[in-house]
């Protein structure tokens, strides 16, 4: 049976992620994060695994990846944890790696979102995200990396639009309802694309800012 190592598992779309892969799939999950099997003792299941750790326990986390068969980022990692990620998943022969990032990476945010986008994330956009994305596609492993706009909750919404790279992303907002429900389909293969940086928002959210702010 395969299996999936989701790292930073015990945020809230990692916790997402999982509930729906234990319901919808026959997919075995590793959790890795710091004090997960107590932080996340609800998701205690037969085809659970908890790895209790910190991100520069390098050799841990590399004994967690060793039996996976994908790996997915449930954060925006830098440039230095995705070049341990790509390097580990390398050396042990994983390929299949799902990533986390942010908007603007490319300078694709446009419309009337781009001022208050780049308002409130400042120059982190050209930062370690920018890095990380890089590293991940200059790598020769099987890649979706996922450019999520402003994140909020309203259970029962799935609705996302996708757009690819060199694509302009307008949407505002998407729910981490629906961003879990993707993240699961990819894992499932029920979305099927492969090495792309995608860009994640609701439909018709074209707005100058969130509708919660």
């Amino acid at each position: 049976m395969k299996s999936v190592l989701i790292l930073g598992a015990a945020g809230q779309i990692g916790q997402l992620v999982t509930k729906n892969i234990l319901e919808q799939t026959n997919l075995n999950v590793v959790l890795y994060g710091r004090n997960v099997s107590k932080r996340l003792n609800n998701l205690s299941d037969e085809r659970v695994e908890f790895v209790d750790g910190d991100f520069d326990e390098l050799s841990k986390l590399k004994q967690a990846m060793a039996a996976v068969d994908m790996v997915y980022l449930s954060f925006v990692g830098w440039g230095d944890l995705t070049q341990n990620i790509v390097s580990m998943m390398d050396e042990l022969g994983v390929t299949r790696y799902i990533a986390a990032n942010i908007p603007d990476i490319y300078d694709e945010v446009e419309g009337p979102f781009k001022a208050w986008y780049q308002a409130h994330t400042k120059e982190i956009h050209t930062g370690g995200p920018q890095a990380a994305a890089k590293i991940i596609e200059a790598s020769d492993l099987d890649y979706v990396i996922l450019r999520i706009t402003w994140l909020y909750d309203e259970p029962g919404n799935t609705n996302v639009h996708v757009t690819r790279k060199g694509e302009p992303l307008r949407e505002s907002q998407v729910t981490r309802e629906a961003v879990a429900r993707f993240v699961t389909d990819l894992v499932d293969g029920k979305q099927n694309y492969h090495r792309e940086s995608l860009g994640l928002g609701e439909s018709d959210t074209d707005w100058d800012k969130p509708s919660f702010y």
